[in-house]
Parts: structure tokens; sequence; C-alpha cells
């Protein structure tokens, strides 16, 4: 049988990817930890801290900024992890949108919060509860759903119409969970656009082009330093429109969301935000 021999270009190729693929994995090792830790010993306090001397609404609002604006640069720096922000100039501080974004990896909603200049609250799935230390702040910070319940669902799109009309922003994934295909993107849930139209709210569509590289597995661990780059495209705008035209709407932000993915160019170092 053919053998390569160990010192040919062949084998060191082998060895360097076998060598990559560890050291991407020791990386995530570290970004998990990191994340839990710093979550404990900054993160935690910080929203005790507002909870108890501003309780209610005004606290939730200053705890999500803390948690987007402070506590996620932060961690990002330290894992190595820099943002090139596009199209931040197509939205409005004065106005609430449904944001939705396409899923990758387990990265993403520390991506997605950093790169919206305002305050949003996350859909997010009710599994996460029982993740020691975030599962906590989770329940403190996000809207959560039971996607096993019908019934959870339906009262999940309630409250996203209730909190739209309180003035915050709303977060979604379309595809209700990381992308575990091929494909650039997995099949869109309706429930973003439903509520985009009920309330009438434009729907603002935030593309990361790039997390497969950064990020290159769904599951399992898997991360290197790197620019993340992320484009906003101009909000679609829900005036007038009718339950009837929500298949429209679902087809043009998915449409919104692969011109990005199929025509990424390279992160430009110099135009990064840490």
């Amino acid at each position: 049988m053919f053998r390569v021999s160990p010192h040919s270009p062949a084998a060191f190729a082998t060895f360097a990817a076998e060598m990559a693929a560890l050291l991407r994995k020791i990386w995530a090792v570290y970004a998990v930890v990191l994340f839990l830790v710093l979550m404990l010993v900054l993160g935690v306090p910080v929203l005790l801290l507002n909870m108890a001397l501003t309780p209610g609404e005004r606290a939730l609002r200053r705890n999500v900024r803390f948690l987007h604006h402070v506590y996620t640069p932060i961690y990002l720096a330290l894992i190595g992890i820099r943002l090139q922000v596009e199209g931040q100039e197509h939205l409005s501080a004065e106005r609430s949108y449904v944001i939705v974004s396409n899923h990758v990896s387990a990265l993403d909603f520390i991506v997605n919060a950093r790169a919206y200049p305002g305050v949003f609250q996350f859909l997010a799935k009710q599994e996460l509860h029982r993740v020691p230390v975030f599962g906590w702040v989770v329940k403190k910070m996000c809207l959560s759903v039971d996607r096993s319940n019908p019934a959870s669902r339906a009262r999940s799109v309630a409250l996203l119409q209730e909190r739209l009309a309180q003035g915050w922003s709303i977060f979604v994934y379309p595809e209700g969970r990381r992308n575990r295909t091929t494909e650039p993107l997995g099949p869109f849930y309706d429930g973003a656009f439903r509520v985009a139209i009920q309330t009438q709210a434009p729907i603002a569509v935030q593309t990361l082009t790039n997390m497969r590289e950064i990020c290159g597995k769904a599951d399992g661990l898997d991360l290197r330093p790197g620019t993340v780059r992320i484009v906003w495209s101009k909000p679609i705008e829900t005036a007038g429109m009718t339950l009837d035209d929500l298949p429209r709407l679902r087809e043009q932000v998915r449409q919104t969301m692969l011109a990005h993915l199929n025509t990424s160019p390279s992160p430009h170092p110099l135009a990064s935000m840490s």
C-alpha cells in the first residue's frame, strides 16, 4: 500500500490542518469558560445592582444596555473577535423594529447585540434557562418561548406585539435555530413576519456574512479570532401590509440575506470595531 512520507507536503498539510482544528477547539473552550466566569463576576453583580436601585422597566433597559454595549465588547475583545458593521445609518433610534438575522453559531447572539446601536429584547428558546448562570440572565432579560408547545408559541407572539407597542425593538431568528445544513440559510418560520405585519413595525434585516469562517460548525467547539462582517440592510416597511403579504415579505427578507451571503467580501481590518 502506498504511504505518504511524513516529510512530504501532503503529510505536513494534514498535520497543519489537525493542529489548526485542535487550536480552534481549545480557543472555543476558553471562550465558553470565559463567558461564564465573566458573567458571574461582572455581569450578574451589575444586573443585580441595577435591579436593586431601579426596579422595573427602567432597570430592564439599563441592564440590556449594559449587556449589549459594555459586557459584550469586553468579552469579544478578550476572545479576539472584532466587528465590521455596515449599514447602521439605515437605523433610527426613534423607531421600534422587528430585527431578524441569520443564525449559524452559538456566538451569534453576542454579535447581534453589539452590532445594534440601541437595545432590543431577544426571543429566546426556553431550553436556555437550564444553562448555569446564563440561564438566569436569559430568563430576566429576554422573552422566552417553548418551541414544543403551540400555546407557548402563541403567547410569545402576543408578548412580542406588546413589547413593540411599549417602544422596544425585538429580535427573532426566522430560522428558529442554528442552520446546521450546508445551505446559506435554513427554512424560515412565519412568526417574525406575522408580528411585523400585525403591528405594522418595520423589519430591520441584519446579515452575519462570514460567521462560518469564525465558527466553523453549528454544533461542537470551533472558534478562531477574527473579524465578523455584519451588514444592516435598509429596513423593510410593513405599513399597509396584511397577512396575505406574509409569504412575499418572508421571501423578500430571505433574498436580502442571501444577496449578502452570496457576495460577501473579506472584512476590511481597518473598518473594524471592537
